[in-house]
């Protein structure tokens, strides 16, 4: 159990991290030429898993829509938002604000997929939004300037809100991996046009490092760490594992002092608890109220693709 637990502990380190990797990133690519750089080498890796797993399916006629617009939103959308949102944003608090998807997808499913939504998590909804508020602000509760990439960062957590939707639909019918492999190469293609369109100028690193960094963290990101959450949690319960994911913001604070020597506020740490304490008590009472199952495969799924 130990074990489990500490694997599934440097997951979410790497996952927390991704946000401070993005931000360097953004400085040596551009972000939909890094989105489809990022998701070329997402690909070749699925590739390679699926050959030696030999586990990949084909999807159904009546499933290719919804592949399809998965792809779309949840895999393109996605990562493009994300990118841009980081030129500007604080990784911190982009972090921060990601960290409240499970609330949105609380509400989506209550919405889409009729599962109840209680007393508890409107309030924790509430206490989330306050903490978003305060660190957006800085402390400073008289005057709010929002960064504009926070707005794509918002974007992001909308999107994922709704691929962590789509992802629960399927998974009754579609294994992880195929869901996982098709929305990516979708959003591959429709990443190509866009990576020369809509970038101005194109910015492409040249330098080795650069590449390796890029590579680097799209495999370990998005793939290894995603084999190793997928093949410990189901060593441990689905609820505890799922409150790992809050520690996501307080290790990108850690990562963006070390990489990006950015300090740490009281701000930061005053939101981050009344966002994680938020999450926590919104999300504790659905998480006992559903059954084992198909369910049970939220925490591996949601982490598939972002």
């Amino acid at each position: 159990m130990f074990k489990a637990y500490a694997w599934l502990t440097l997951c979410v380190m790497v996952w927390g991290s991704n946000f401070v990797f993005g931000k360097m990133l953004v400085e040596d690519f551009s972000p939909a030429m890094l989105t489809m750089l990022r998701l070329l080498f997402i690909v070749l890796f699925l590739i390679g898993i699926s050959s030696y797993k030999k586990h990949l399916k084909r999807i159904n006629k009546s499933d290719v829509l919804g592949i399809l617009l998965l792809g779309i939103i949840g895999v393109f959308i996605n990562q493009w938002s994300f990118f841009v949102g980081l030129q500007t944003a604080d990784p911190t608090t982009s972090a921060l604000i990601l960290a409240t998807t499970p609330i949105l997808t609380s509400v989506l499913a209550a919405i889409f997929l009729k599962e109840k939504l209680t007393i508890r998590m409107l309030l924790g909804s509430i206490v989330a939004v306050i903490g978003i508020y305060f660190v957006v602000t800085k402390g400073n509760l008289s005057s709010v300037q929002v960064d504009k990439g926070l707005f794509w960062i918002v974007i992001t957590m909308v999107t994922f809100a709704i691929m962590i939707i789509m992802t629960r639909h399927f998974s009754h019918r579609i294994d992880p991996l195929t869901i996982t492999f098709h929305s990516n190469v979708v959003g591959l293609i429709v990443s190509l046009p866009f990576a020369f369109l809509m970038d101005a100028p194109i910015q492409i690193s040249s330098s080795i490092s650069d590449w390796s960094f890029l590579i680097g963290t799209a495999v370990v990101v998005h793939g290894i760490a995603t084999l190793i959450w997928n093949n410990y949690i189901g060593h441990v319960d689905a609820s505890k594992a799922s409150i790992l994911s809050n520690l996501e913001p307080f290790v990108a604070m850690i990562m963006g002092l070390i990489l990006l020597y950015k300090p740490i506020t009281g701000a930061e740490i005053i939101g981050s608890v009344f966002i994680v304490g938020g999450v926590v008590l919104s999300t504790y009472q659905r998480r006992k109220l559903t059954c084992p199952g198909p369910e049970k495969k939220l925490p591996r799924v949601a982490k598939k693709i972002l």
